[in-house]
């Protein structure tokens, strides 16, 4: 079975275009992140592809209730010229929490000493053995 030029090309294309995905900065795994793509063929076998990825501030997240993904596109539909225009990505409001979690449950008891959240010096001690013990067990 003999394979077209413009069907192999169109292939390595987006091989190239998968593999610099690779060497991308990924966000934080703990970070909210929305991401939309879009691919265009056109007829004389070029492809354009883009991407976009927002992320969200530390201890945010996304409101939803979906994520929208339009691109605009411009040139002639279907033709040699199509092109992308526009990307937008809306994965709803941007939602801050109020006590975002801290890293260690060693800054968490730290937290509580600097807050002076204890009442009497038996729960000060508690705090202050937790902490020296590498945490809570």
């Amino acid at each position: 079975m003999k394979i077209s030029a413009i069907v192999k090309g169109s292939v390595c294309l987006l091989g190239l275009v998968g593999v610099g995905n690779l060497f991308a900065a990924p966000a934080n795994a703990g970070d909210a992140a929305a991401r939309g793509a879009v691919t265009i063929v056109r007829p004389s076998g070029a492809s354009i592809s883009v991407s976009a990825e927002l992320t969200a501030p530390t201890s945010a997240y996304f409101t939803g209730p979906a994520l929208v993904v339009t691109p605009t596109y411009g040139g002639t539909a279907g033709g040699n010229d199509e092109s992308v225009v526009d990307l937008t990505i809306d994965p709803g409001a941007v939602v801050n929490l109020a006590s975002p979690p801290s890293a260690t449950i060693e800054a968490a008891i730290a937290a509580q000493i600097d807050a002076a959240s204890f009442s009497t010096v038996e729960d000060l001690a508690a705090l202050v053995r937790a902490a020296s013990a590498g945490g809570l067990e």
